[in-house]
């Protein structure tokens, strides 16, 4: 083959274009470069293997291990035949099962005392672990010398993320191909991204020798280098995407929004019957200094449940009400935007009603914008827009069709940003004459370093105090498979509840009607076979059953927009003792009568979600209880999660485990943007220094050269890691 291949070159050209197919349809491995960054996820050695004991269920694994004992056994009165191999790595076993003919001649093969790798999937029987039918590769195979196993025995070996059609010791072979023709051709044409400079001053390995170590170390030193030089090529090229996108947010002009001496807003805080938080003071300050500026104001702002964020957004926008401007707030659902719209027009009292009768004469209209609102309406709330007369507008993504036109839109407020997609958020924001500012409130705690990566673009403000009068909520993990009375106690406890003047939520993954046909989840879904709980059944199951003679209601989000307004005023009015609702419940309702909340199926939920959901309790003097039901067995990763759920109030700490258990993967979202993960060996979690310090030095080489002339390596790096897709979901956050 001529020449080397660049990072760029499609993998079939050198493996061929079978390997090739496999590896792109199973792996999403397509060129050379993906193929080496697609890094071992841990080194087998001889006497310090992966404990066989610690093995996940479920969970397609690759272990490296030594047959103890092999049995062929028979079944159904002689007519089947099983070969049985228990194989060990000291600390714990693992059994392997083969069926029928092909069992003999792996008999042959898998002897006591031989050493190989083998890939499954790890199931449970009779209470061993176990893998079916695994494949593996022999490591010390006749033929090969005795010092062959012996340097094989004190080689590290590298064990990669790999699947059934194509497992790990394959993807050695492939990786092995391409080092030797790099090697061959003494790494020409190896793009490095990394300035020397940066390099140099920060110790680090060349990008070939980083990729010779990583997957043909010598010893833990040669992975440990390699490791720190990869960790910075993702960490700086993220940051330099990141730092490129402020430069650039930095030099757009906006209007400069400072609030009146004697407007509405000093009118507005005349009137609070409560002082806002010291956390609330400081992070209305950072927003009205960037208000004041002529560049558009790009903040990120991020708290606890219940911390107030509402209450510094409202306040930020009757000032850009004052400064003559107008202020969209952008809610993910209908749900959302009715509670946002009720809960301002609330607070605001006389103020909200600008131009109308009894309203204050300083005040301004506050409307609201949904996509079912009946025409009339809609052709009214439209009308104030244009016109100037509403000063606030609260709406769904009905705000950003075309039809809407603003008279000077200053500020957009977006409420729980992950929600709404890039496209979603220019087409606001290029309804000002000029970019308006922008400030994300995200319900979810962020850890800092993901803000850093996530939401790089934005400024960020925190609120960690929670408003004083909240109460505490006491978690609790329901396992309703292996202890039933422990469900009926839960129900009990809702009675209790409803008798002390309260009210209770009960949480359900799905709504249950024709529409809902539920689909297969995960691995864990497969183990217990039956749909996620319905709020429907639940609820009629509720009301005939342990919660008989209390009144009880549905809400979700299939049901008509009056209809779902006229269910949240009765449960607000405290004219409904419990409401059996989906997740349309999770963020921003705020009923402080409702004491407590049963979520069933709880290990279909998220940690985060489940956290913004149990936020809904305790809101006003009375504590709150949160329960979480589940039948997922004890061991599992799912009941390892509700246990941290039920272990702390911290939204902070529940996003590192919710991270943590995610895998991390893409901190970029493969989920919603579609395209590759860019993070194989950062974890934003651990790698806060890195992350911080290639931020910094991004910042300043973008500073220097925000096109990167002088950096053309940095630039193809850049444009690689982003396709045009990936650099809008950054754009997004």
């Amino acid at each position: 083959m001529d020449g080397v291949p660049a990072l760029q070159e499609p993998l079939k050209k050198i493996l061929g274009g079978n390997t090739a197919k496999v590896m792109a349809e199973h792996l999403d491995l397509h060129t050379v470069g993906d193929l080496l960054h697609h890094y071992p996820r841990r080194y087998a050695e001889r006497g310090e293997l992966t404990r066989l004991a610690d093995l996940p269920l479920d969970e397609h694994v690759t272990v490296v291990a030594q047959v103890a004992k092999a049995a062929m056994k028979t079944f159904n009165h002689g007519k089947g035949v099983r070969l049985e191999v228990v194989v060990t790595d000291g600390s714990g076993s693992l059994t392997l099962v083969f069926f029928g003919r092909g069992a003999y001649a792996r008999e042959k093969e898998l002897i006591p005392g031989r050493r190989g790798m083998f890939a499954g999937k790890v199931s449970v029987f009779n209470r061993t672990r176990q893998l079916l039918h695994p494949d593996y590769e022999l490591l010390d195979k006749d033929g090969t010398s005795a010092g062959a196993v012996e340097s094989f025995a004190g080689r590290l070996l590298p064990i990669y993320p790999a699947c059934k059609q194509f497992q790990s010791w394959k993807l050695t072979k492939a990786v092995d191909t391409l080092l030797d023709l790099f090697e061959a051709e003494h790494w020409e044409n190896i793009v490095d991204p990394l300035p020397a400079a940066l390099r140099d001053g920060r110790g680090l390995a060349e990008l070939a020798d980083a990729f010779r170590k990583v997957h043909r170390p010598g010893s833990k030193a040669d992975i440990e280098d390699a490791r720190a030089r990869l960790k910075w090529d993702e960490a700086f090229v993220l940051q330099v995407a990141l730092a490129r996108r402020r430069h650039a947010d930095g030099q757009l002009p906006a209007v400069a929004r400072k609030p009146v001496a004697d407007g509405l807003l000093t009118a507005f805080d005349a009137k609070l019957p409560f002082t806002l938080t010291d956390g609330q003071r400081k992070v209305s300050a950072e927003i009205f200094d960037d208000l004041a500026t002529e560049h558009p104001m790009h903040r990120l702002l991020q708290g606890e449940v219940g911390s107030g964020k509402t209450m510094v957004a409202l306040r930020a926008m009757l000032g850009v009400v004052d400064a003559g401007g107008q202020a969209a707030m952008l809610a993910p659902t209908e749900v959302l935007a009715q509670q946002h719209h009720r809960s301002i027009t609330e607070m605001m009292g006389e103020l909200a009603e600008g131009g109308m009768l009894g309203g204050a004469e300083r005040g301004t209209k506050v409307v609201l914008l949904t996509g079912s609102m009946g025409a009339a309406a809609r052709r009214a709330a439209l009308l104030d827009l244009i016109t100037g007369e509403a000063g606030i507008v609260i709406g769904t993504h009905a705000l950003i069709e075309d039809k809407v036109r603003f008279h000077d839109l200053g500020l957009v407020v977006v409420d729980e940003q992950h929600r709404f997609g890039v496209e979603q958020r220019d087409a606001l924001r290029s309804k000002g004459k000029q970019p308006p500012h922008l400030l994300v409130m995200t319900a979810t705690p962020i850890p800092r370093t993901v803000a850093m990566t996530v939401f790089g673009d934005l400024e960020t403000s925190v609120l960690d105090q929670l408003p004083a009068g909240r109460s505490p909520i006491a978690t609790h993990v329901v396992p309703a498979k292996d202890k039933p009375h422990f469900l009926a106690r839960a129900w009990e406890r809702v009675r209790e509840e409803v008798a002390g003047g309260h009210q209770a939520y009960v949480v359900c993954p799905r709504i249950g009607d024709e529409e809902d046909t539920p689909k297969k989840k995960s691995a864990e879904d497969d183990a217990e076979k039956r749909p996620p709980l319905a709020v429907l059944d639940i609820a009629a199951q509720l009301a005939k059953g342990p919660l008989g003679g209390l009144r009880v209601e549905v809400l979700h989000g299939r049901m008509q927009p009056d209809a779902k307004d006229d269910v949240m005023r009765r449960f607000a009015a405290g004219e409904t003792d419990v409401l059996v609702a989906t997740t349309v419940i999770e963020v921003g309702v705020n009923v402080p009568n409702a004491t407590a909340m049963v979520i069933m199926d709880a290990d279909r939920f998220g940690v985060s979600q489940l956290h913004q959901l149990r936020g809904r309790v305790g809101r006003g003097s009375a504590p709150g209880l949160c329960l979480l039901v589940s039948e997922m067995p004890e061991a599992s990763p799912a009941r390892a999660r509700l246990t941290a759920v039920a272990g702390t109030l911290d939204g902070f700490e529940l996003s590192r485990i919710d991270l943590e258990q995610r895998r991390e993967g893409d901190v970029l979202g493969q989920a919603q943007s579609g395209v590759r993960s860019s993070l194989r060996m950062l974890t934003v979690i651990d790698d806060e220094e890195v992350i911080a310090a290639a931020r910094e030095e991004a910042t300043a080489v973008v500073a220097a050269d925000p096109e990167l002339t002088a950096l053309p390596d940095l630039r193809t790096a850049l444009d690689a890691l982003l396709d045009k897709d990936r650099e809008q979901y950054l754009e997004k956050g």
